[in-house]
């Protein structure tokens, strides 16, 4: 009798990038809530909230790369997120706008999270 190994089912990379992506924007917006509704004080070490958007982003175009040659759906998903992303740091930081654009990024990132999630 012969033993038989489980079969595992796994994911592809990019599902991990998809999902490296999503977590980043998730910290870097509860952090920004956290600032806005004052529960945090950031004065300090503001760099924080701007490492976590360089770490969204950097994350954001891996999973885009990886998902162009592996994942289509999910990278087609996410693209519009740049957008959002790009416009940020342009939007002051003291207005309703800045929220109002971090926020118009997250039905990409969650739909190709999603995506990237069922894919495979």
């Amino acid at each position: 009798m012969t033993r038989r190994r489980p079969t595992v089912k796994h994911r592809h990379p990019s599902s991990a990038a998809f999902l490296a992506s999503g977590l980043c924007y998730a910290a870097n917006c509860a952090l920004g809530t956290a600032v806005a509704a004052r529960l945090i004080d950031t004065k300090r070490f503001r760099w924080v909230h701007h490492a976590l958007y360089i770490a969204t982003v950097s994350t954001t175009i891996v999973a885009l790369v990886t998902g162009i040659r592996s994942d289509r759906r999910a990278a087609l998903a996410l693209s519009p997120s740049l957008v959002p992303l790009a416009i940020i740091p342009y939007a002051g930081t003291r207005t309703r706008r800045h929220p109002a654009i971090a926020l118009a990024a997250a039905p990409f990132i969650v739909a190709g999270v999603a995506i990237s999630r069922r894919s495979r």
